[in-house]
């Protein structure tokens, strides 16, 4: 292996636009949330075709206030997948309601609507699917079963910002659409997240609660409309998003064709170069839908190579290239196991995928001489 330096996994590609854009905003004196966070926005629900949309700090803010703006709290209960992130489950945890955990699909690792159904009692309120690695859930299904319960759906869309089912834009299906922007995501603005809704009294108060509780126009006070008091009418968060953020995201979100068309050379690239290895390759892309290829996930076959899932990371990150792993399920992790009282066996697909899956690096910013690197690395390390 010829690489000397450490290839970053998830490293975004930033371009001089962005750079402009950033100083425009130090030399205007506004940082904070001002007209860069209102640009964005507007841009995002264009593209998203939705309503509303509130820009924030993090995914994870999203789908807190997401979660408080439908009403639940203490006493409910939100169906998650265990095959996500810990921001997923934690947001619940923060509203004060219980996460009750679903198997994923073995094939598509996106959260089983079978499982769905089992866990459903009379106090579930809601459902977070999470659109896994880009591939959409099965919102059909979900949505079916959310009609048929009366629960409220909310997407966590952090992997998913140019994924579609059947035609139509992931986030858009649900009450809320929750988006990731933070430095691995498909479009960065180092950190940030955005909710999309069509419901204005749920966009309204996730933008008051995401800046203190304050009234909506609480931003405009120091611009020079002349000056506004503002009223605090929740106690909120400081979950606001700065414009120093969204001078990154603008320009990112213009070029998001041609990031995804990228990515998706490379997958291509991968698929075809792997697909003799002792592995389990990403699953196809599921008619009249698109994937964003946000994640390119590989799952060591374990039944047909001595070698481990964690010996296969050690033998990539000692060729200078940087892994991932998405996710070790939220069941197997010592809070969850100590506070819900789940165990190891609880959720058979998730945990098969737990111990086999890898991720390697996915990103616009890679070159040819880049991919080909991790091409040789993942080869070597099967056939050392």
């Amino acid at each position: 292996m010829s690489r000397k330096d450490f290839l970053v996994f998830g490293s975004p590609k930033i371009e001089q636009p962005e750079i402009d854009e950033v100083v425009d905003c130090l030399k205007s004196g506004w940082i904070g949330t001002g007209p860069k966070v209102h640009q964005l926005e507007q841009d995002f629900k264009q593209y998203k075709g939705s309503k509303y949309a509130v820009a924030l700090n993090s995914c994870t803010a999203a789908l807190h206030l997401s979660i408080l703006a439908a009403g639940i709290g203490p006493g409910d209960e939100v169906i998650v997948p265990t095959m996500t992130f810990a921001a997923t489950a934690n947001a619940v945890i923060h509203a004060g309601a219980t996460p009750i955990f679903a198997d994923c699909q073995k094939d598509t690792m996106n959260i089983d609507p079978d499982d769905i159904q089992r866990k459903i009692t009379n106090k579930t309120k809601a459902i977070i699917p999470v659109h896994f690695a880009g591939a959409a859930a099965d919102m059909d299904a979900i949505m079916a079963i959310a009609k048929k319960h009366n629960l409220k759906v909310i997407e966590d869309c952090a992997h998913a910002i140019e994924t579609e089912y059947r035609g139509r834009k992931a986030g858009t299906f649900g009450d809320f659409g929750c988006f990731s922007f933070y430095v691995t995501k498909n479009i960065v603005t180092g950190e940030g997240g955005m909710v999309i809704t069509d419901n204005e009294e749920y966009a309204n108060q996730i933008k008051i609660l995401g800046l203190h509780g304050m009234s909506r126009d609480a931003w405009e006070r120091f611009s020079d409309k002349g000056f506004k008091h503002y009223q605090v009418v929740y106690a909120g968060f400081k979950y606001n998003m700065m414009d120093m953020q969204a001078a990154i995201g603008i320009h990112q979100l213009s070029r998001i064709e041609k990031y995804w068309l990228r990515r998706k050379q490379v997958w291509e690239k991968y698929n075809q170069a792997f697909k003799d290895l002792p592995v389990y390759l990403p699953s196809p892309v599921e008619p009249d839908s698109r994937h964003s290829y946000h994640l390119y996930t590989l799952l060591i076959d374990t039944d047909k190579v001595k070698i481990s899932r964690d010996e296969f990371l050690n033998k990539m990150t000692e060729q200078n290239i940087g892994i991932g792993v998405h996710y070790i399920a939220l069941h197997s992790h010592p809070f969850y196991q100590k506070t819900y009282l789940y165990k190891e066996g609880d959720f058979p697909n998730a945990e098969w995928i737990s111990n086999r899956t890898v991720s390697i690096p996915l990103s616009a910013k890679l070159s040819e001489d880049d991919v080909d690197d991790v091409i040789e690395a993942v080869q070597n390390a099967f056939h050392s």
